[in-house]
């Protein structure tokens, strides 16, 4: 199926070179790059590997230990690339497999490690599978890979069942057969670009377990799986009953999210990717009702890490935070896998706007806010974020302290779920605008040819040139936060915290000699000084022994001194 052929798969020694320190990804803090908005490498506004490629040094000199990749397959492109046509080959927007390996290869070499998307879900209307399984007509072998039911109705006219796509609308499609008659309806949970596969049918498994071995054989070191969740669907494909289905997601399993099913999956490629060496890894986007059943996918036999939306969806408050950890944590340990923490992606508002606005407006929010508030809390979530135990997830950008672009024109976005009515709010085109690394320029550095995305004027300031190098930038605070993590054997992996006494609304913990302390109150409160200041996101001042902490700072103490 594929058109592109790699270079010689990666040997055990290239992959080596990054494997120096046993469970890495226990502590790892990881970039998430969305390809299309990183670096444009030859001047046609849309980002691709080679610019990625030119600018991992930036990201190793950041201090991270992995590259997460958005995807960049052969992709009719109904939404970003999750609409996969062909899972070997690459798109020709983003270059070819020699790309992909010359990235692989160099990220190594630099002491980076690879994850690639991965998308199992669903596959694009364009894959091979899909289209001669429309082609063949009913009773195709072709059409049992994939969620193909005759309607209800006196003549099918009806949707098999009452299921909603997350996009907004049915999640059922109905086709035109060969004879042009409407005929059967497929399933399609996100856009109707995207057939759900039938994940009961054997082919389908053993094209995937095909494909984690071909990017193994690559030299990738790990796979984010996409709506991980999703795969299993409950038998009968039954009613849910609800007309406001949206509203439950992430509160309750689904007949479509969440099944158990899904675990005896994820055994089976935990055993494929166990025969490589330098402990490669599989990362779940896994949306679930509670920490408690995101931990089900972590087990020893199954992946290695799972997003942490709960937290991601905490508001800037102590309490709720720290409730949050506490649940993160008591979760973990009996799995014995690493807690995530994660504040932004390519899915929601950046956090950098979401707490400039007032709580409860939820992960998508439509408006600026109070911009100066915004950058100095996401700062001190930051420093929080990386002092808790387990591993970090960076979205590209939020080390320049980027808000979200809220006022993009309607004729420029491209988000799908913003053109079908429903669903989504469709507004996540403004976390994906490309990033700045140059004061001037069609596109502040991203290329030599504007951008797909209009960049705002202001972020010309907020560039990497202009942050490197200036005391007090956020580019500057995530580098020494990264480096002081690094260094300090108390930070990283573990499964506790110790909670200190602490004023109300601000959180204090100890770790080994480490302490942290995060104010999310607007008001400046007295803590005591617990040692040498190692970094604040802010300005503290002390005497006597005790430590005046600003609105909305958050300190790292290391007690020793």
């Amino acid at each position: 199926m594929s058109q592109q052929h790699p270079a010689a798969p990666a040997t055990d020694s290239a992959v080596a070179t990054v494997a120096s320190r046993r469970d890495w990804w226990r502590d790892a803090v990881i970039y998430q790059v969305y390809p299309r908005s990183f670096a444009d490498s030859n001047g046609d506004g849309m980002g691709d590997l080679e610019g990625v490629r030119s600018r991992l040094p930036y990201l190793r000199d950041l201090g991270v230990d992995a590259v997460w990749l958005s995807p960049f397959y052969a992709s009719p492109q109904a939404d970003a690339g999750y609409d996969v046509a062909d899972y070997r080959a690459v798109d020709p927007m983003f270059g070819n497999l020699l790309d992909a390996d010359a990235l692989i290869r160099d990220a190594h070499e630099l002491g980076l490690r690879i994850i690639v998307d991965l998308v199992p879900n669903h596959s694009s209307d364009q894959h091979e599978w899909f289209k001669r399984a429309l082609a063949e007509g009913p009773g195709s072998p072709l059409r049992e890979r994939y969620h193909f039911r005759p309607g209800k109705g006196k003549n099918g006219e009806l949707p098999p069942n009452d299921w909603e796509s997350i996009f907004g609308g049915p999640a059922w499609t109905r086709v035109t057969e060969p004879d042009g008659r409407p005929g059967e309806w497929y399933l399609h949970l996100f856009a109707p670009e995207q057939p759900d596969f039938n994940w009961e049918h054997p082919a389908v498994g053993d094209e995937f377990r095909s494909i984690l071995r071909f990017w193994l054989d690559m030299g990738v070191d790990g796979f984010r799986i996409d709506v991980a969740h999703g795969l299993v669907k409950a038998d009968g494909l039954p009613d849910l009953g609800s007309h406001d289905q949206l509203k439950l997601l992430g509160n309750d399993v689904m007949p479509f999210f969440d099944q158990d099913g899904v675990h005896a999956i994820y055994r089976q490629w935990r055993k494929v990717l166990d025969e490589y060496a330098g402990e490669r890894i599989f990362v779940a986007e896994a949306w679930t009702p509670t920490v408690e059943r995101t931990a089900n996918y972590v087990r020893p036999d199954e992946l290695h890490q799972a997003f942490n939306f709960q937290y991601l969806g905490t508001e800037w408050d102590a309490a709720e935070l720290r409730a949050v950890i506490d649940r993160t944590l008591e979760a973990m340990r009996p799995v014995g896998a690493p807690a995530t923490w994660v504040l932004s992606n390519h899915d929601v508002t950046r956090h950098a706007t979401r707490f400039a606005n007032p709580p409860g407006l939820g992960t998508q929010i439509r408006t600026a806010g109070d911009r100066a508030l915004g950058l100095r809390r996401a700062r001190a979530a930051t420093l929080l974020m990386l002092a808790l135990p387990g591993s970090v997830y960076v979205y590209q950008g939020e080390e320049l302290g980027l808000p979200d672009v809220v006022d993009l024109p309607d004729e420029v976005r491209q988000d799908p779920a913003y053109f079908r009515g429903a669903g989504q709010d469709g507004f996540r085109d403004g976390c994906r605008v490309p990033i700045p690394w140059t004061r001037e320029g069609s596109s502040y550095g991203f290329g030599s040819g504007g951008s797909w995305l209009p960049q705002p004027s202001a972020w010309a300031e907020l560039s990497v040139e202009a942050q490197t190098g200036v005391p007090g930038s956020t580019l500057e605070l995530y580098r020494a936060a990264l480096s002081v993590r690094r260094s300090q054997p108390d930070l990283g992996a573990g499964e506790a915290v110790e909670w200190l006494r602490a004023p109300e609304g601000v959180l204090a913990f100890r770790r080994g000699e480490f302490v942290c302390v995060a104010n999310t109150t607007g008001e400046s409160v007295t803590t005591p000084a617990y040692g040498r200041v190692l970094l604040t996101s802010g300005e503290v001042t002390e005497a006597d022994g005790e430590a005046k902490v600003p609105a909305d700072t958050t300190v790292w103490w290391s007690a020793t001194d």
